[in-house]
């Protein structure tokens, strides 16, 4: 390909977000992103739940003479994220454990 045959493609692409020279319709684009946006509170709220459910557990634990974390349970769920979502599944279970460790 020749310097100019690539920045013809480069420009094509930037202005109009495709290789192909089509640009999605801008309320395919909006209507998705309204979609991310909705599902987005919907798993904040449900990490936030997560997170409260946790809190619960970790005083049940404490209060019967255990220990705050369960390192044997945290390994079932990096475990489960794993399985289900590949490698990115475990950063995402490592974040909601220490999300829902909730504070020392």
């Amino acid at each position: 390909m020749s310097t100019t045959t690539a920045t013809t493609a480069t420009t094509t692409t930037r202005a109009t977000g495709t290789a192909h020279g089509t640009e999605p319709p801008a309320g395919e684009i909006d209507d998705g992103r309204r979609r991310i946006d909705a599902l987005d509170e919907q798993i904040i709220a449900l990490v936030r739940e997560r997170m409260t459910v946790s809190a619960g557990i970790q005083r049940a634990r404490i209060a019967s003479g255990g220990r705050r974390v369960h390192l044997a349970r945290e390994m079932e769920i990096l475990a489960r994220y794993r399985d289900e979502l590949g490698r990115p599944g475990t950063t995402m279970a490592m974040t909601l454990l220490e999300l829902s460790r909730g504070r020392a």
